[in-house]
């Protein structure tokens, strides 16, 4: 494995945890160049979920981009790498279950979306205000309107 700070290829394994699901092994790793640590995931290479984007377009579905998408929204926010991951892995769960291992973004996004608002508003709002496309102040607006509306125990 490539050492992310120094790029050498020699390493040794420190701790190894597989997820609750057993379909991921987390690794710890210890660089023996530089004595850094790094952590890797270890994945059973399947064939691809794909999500049909909203242009009708079929895309793999893509850990990585649901991910940076979410840290966008969450930047500066107290919402912590593992929330943002379960929230990953819920949506790659959608996909999995999906008859033929195929999921509309729509569907996606507003899972993404349901679960964000119940872990920070504003993280909510940043995510909506790009997968919804806002054209203007007021479309921004009404869903912060409708935010507040809503009773603060949900």
């Amino acid at each position: 494995m490539l050492c992310p700070f120094c790029g050498v290829t020699a390493d040794k394994v420190v701790d190894s945890r597989e997820s609750k699901e057993g379909d991921v092994i987390r690794r710890r790793r210890e660089c023996l160049e530089c004595n850094r640590r790094f952590t890797t995931y270890e994945r059973i290479d399947e064939i691809p979920y794909m999500v049909v984007k909203k242009d009708g377009r079929h895309e793999p579905f893509e850990r990585q981009k649901v991910l940076s998408g979410l840290l966008r929204a969450a930047e500066k926010r107290p919402v912590s790498m593992m929330q943002l991951e379960e929230l990953v892995g819920a949506a790659e769960n959608l996909v999995a279950t999906a008859e033929d291992r195929h999921c509309t973004t729509s569907h996606i996004g507003e899972l993404l979306m349901t679960k964000l608002k119940r872990i920070d508003k504003v993280a909510y709002v940043r995510f909506a205000s790009v997968y919804r496309e806002f054209e203007d102040e007021q479309e921004f607006l009404n869903e912060l309107a409708q935010l507040v509306a809503k009773d603060p125990a949900e």
